[in-house]
């Protein structure tokens, strides 16, 4: 029998409820295959890869690691934006270093489309230096903007559904505001996260499929003015004399000032000014056909990391996903991401599988034009029955100590380094400030 190999797991980009799931998932099942040594975790994700900062998950107790379950975001192992871009030729070399130094035969990726191409990179050029690594990418993100428009390479990515079930009752909780205050606040913007992809904003309307709220859902797939809102909305409230109004953060009625992390991707959190703010002062300036005013409700990195609104079918799947990685990567399948794909028939069920990581690295999915009203002011049923199955019928359970939740909390168990101290290539103009 060959001599065991180490691995290294690790996170890329914005954290999930259930992404910890997915690395527990993935630490569990590669424990049980005797060719997979000790696991390790990048701290803060590649970044920590390349420090050689490298988390002991071998050698963590067995309860910790099972509460991972019930852990969100990404504090456990960390997170990170930086992106490994084709010039940044001594970041590759390092990594290369790294895994020989300790013996790396397997690298696991949990990320969006940037994290598959970054494994996918990795694993070729450590395949052309001969060091036989095996790299498999395991799906997170909360956007579902992995993979393709037809659904083909993976039906939707774990974080979703959590992050759908907080908004299907948020909008529940607004709409119980939003009637009680309407006198005198008739208008409730919610800014729902997604940048330029509408799955999030649009879960919205899963706390009311009937249809029997004042509800309009605004995603950025479809362009919209100001006056063309101000217009839709005080028609709705001469109708019902109130109005509940979710925005995509993305959605392009103001100049926002937008502040870009290093992938290129917007971070509307950090920009000066929100969409759903623009539309309130629109609304205010232009007038109400009530009495009263508009009013905004922005919620923030809450939307990613509340395990209280986690789906029980997401945790499942997030779990699922990262077991099918290890297996991916105890079996030597190099160059894939493990996927959830759904099975055809009225009842919901999905199978695990495997998809290139070269054509995931590539691909973008963007929300189906045909799942948004003609008037651009709602989704369709066909959303609808898409999206609700993945938000579950059930609460987590959730373990309290002392009336505080009892999360993960993973020992510094470092491994020792034996190289030399290494600054990343895109931080070294930071490390010079």
């Amino acid at each position: 029998m060959s001599k065991a190999r180490n691995m290294v797991v690790a996170q890329s980009g914005g954290p999930s409820p259930v992404i910890n799931n997915s690395l527990r998932g993935l630490v569990e099942a590669a424990r049980g295959f005797p060719q997979i040594g000790t696991i390790y975790a990048g701290w803060h994700g590649i970044e920590g890869v390349l420090k050689e900062e490298l988390l002991d998950l071998s050698g963590q107790p067995a309860d910790e690691i099972a509460l991972l379950r019930v852990t969100p975001a990404a504090g456990s192992i960390g997170t990170c934006r930086y992106k490994l871009r084709e010039s940044q030729t001594e970041d590759f070399e390092r990594l290369i270093e790294v895994f020989k130094a300790h013996n790396v035969g397997y690298f696991c990726y949990i990320g969006g489309n940037d994290s598959m191409d970054t494994a996918n990179k990795v694993a070729k050029l450590a395949n052309e230096r001969g060091l036989g690594l095996v790299g498999v990418g395991v799906p997170k993100t909360i956007d579902n903007d992995v993979g393709d428009s037809a659904f083909k390479l993976i039906d939707h990515t774990p974080g979703y559904g959590s992050t759908a079930r907080y908004w299907a009752h948020m909008v529940q909780f607004a709409n119980e505001e939003n009637a009680g205050s309407s006198p005198a606040d008739p208008v409730l913007v919610l800014q729902a996260m997604g940048r330029k992809i509408g799955f999030i904003p649009a879960s919205a309307r899963l706390a009311d499929p009937q249809r029997e709220l004042p509800l309009q859902i605004y995603l950025a797939e479809r362009p919209v003015t100001l006056e063309q809102m101000a217009d839709n909305i005080n028609g709705l409230l001469r109708r019902a004399g109130r109005a509940i109004v979710v925005v995509s953060e993305g959605l392009q009625v103001a100049d926002i000032g937008e502040v870009k992390d290093s992938f290129g991707h917007t971070q509307f959190s950090s920009s000066h000014l929100t969409v759903a703010q623009a539309v309130i002062n629109g609304l205010n300036a232009r007038g109400l056909p009530v009495k009263g005013a508009a009013r905004a409700n922005v919620p923030g990195t809450d939307q990613r990391h509340n395990m209280i609104y986690a789906s029980t079918v997401d945790l499942d799947e997030a779990f699922r996903a990262g077991q099918m990685a290890a297996e991916l990567a105890a079996q030597g399948t190099s160059g894939y991401m493990s996927t959830i794909l759904r099975e055809p028939g009225e009842i919901y069920n999905v199978r695990y599988d495997k998809v290139p990581l070269a054509e995931v690295a590539n691909s973008e999915r963007t929300f189906p034009a045909s799942w948004i009203t003609p008037d651009g002011t709602d989704v369709t049923d066909d959303f609808i029955r898409y999206a609700r199955p993945l938000i579950g019928d059930d609460w987590p359970s959730i373990p309290l100590i002392d009336g505080r939740v009892r999360l993960a909390r993973l020992k510094p168990l470092f491994a020792d380094q034996r190289l030399p101290k290494y600054i990343p290539q895109a931080d070294r103009k930071l490390s010079q400030n």
